[in-house]
């Protein structure tokens, strides 16, 4: 169906293997860099959480901070109140357009932004 970015939330949600998720798989998923720093830069990590998050990160594509992407991210923050994350991973799906699927609601503020805000 097409390329979507997920937001680190999504990816812990799909990892549990939660039904809020399943309506999306139809998409091929996307993470922005800051996704794998914030799953797998958890202090004390269980062992086994951190291996199923590195063989999920592995099965989808990872967008790298580029130089585009942290003008926009610079904007972003500019213009909104948002986490550098938040404003990593909008800025990512901005400059890829594409949309962006979340359960975080201020992702909502963004006006430039196409996102899909799921409720759990």
């Amino acid at each position: 169906m097409g390329l979507i970015i997920i937001d680190t939330n999504i990816v812990i949600y799909a990892i549990k293997g939660l039904k809020l998720v399943e309506p999306y798989l139809e998409y091929d998923f996307a993470i922005s860099e800051i996704t794998t720093i914030e799953l797998l830069g958890v202090k004390n990590i269980d062992p086994e959480i951190l291996l199923g998050r590195k063989k999920y990160l592995g099965s989808i594509t990872n967008f790298s901070l580029t130089p585009e992407i942290r003008e926009i991210t610079i904007r972003l923050k500019q213009k909104y109140t948002l986490k550098i994350p938040d404003a990593i991973i909008a800025a990512t799906a901005l400059y890829y357009d594409v949309t962006l699927l979340t359960a975080d609601k201020d992702f909502d503020k963004l006006k430039e932004l196409t996102s899909i805000i799921v409720s759990i």
